[in-house]
């Protein structure tokens, strides 16, 4: 069984930074596929970036393509997005996920994180 605990979220200005993580506990966390999808009222979560374990590939959204990158500290077992050069229209509810196949549907993953809220001001 893993568990995902997010933090990291809060009030910025467009242009401005910030840096979510995720911990992972229960189990080892390579080589699994982590994830991170955000998720706005009224809609369904939407795909942000994904990386394999094993293989080292990344898949990335348009939408935050340059700007947002994935990553991991492996003794904290802890996954990063770091996002930069925010925009008022990154605002929402960002997600960590975990699973064992590669996918850009939220529901292809099998553990998740509370949630963590991004609000980006103009």
């Amino acid at each position: 069984q893993v568990q995902l605990v997010e933090s990291g979220g809060g009030l910025v200005q467009a242009g401005d930074s910030l840096r979510l993580s995720c911990a992972a506990s229960g189990r080892t966390f390579s080589p699994k596929i982590a994830a991170w999808f955000r998720q706005t009222p009224g809609k369904e979560r939407e795909f942000v970036t994904t990386f394999t374990w094993d293989v080292g590939y990344t898949q990335i959204a348009d939408s935050v393509k340059g700007r947002f990158s994935i990553s991991r500290d492996m003794s904290k077992n802890t996954v990063f997005l770091q996002m930069n050069n925010l925009r008022p229209d990154d605002s929402a509810v960002y997600y960590c996920a975990a699973g064992t196949t590669l996918s850009i549907k939220w529901n292809d993953y099998n553990y998740w994180g509370q949630g963590t809220q991004v609000t980006v001001s103009a």
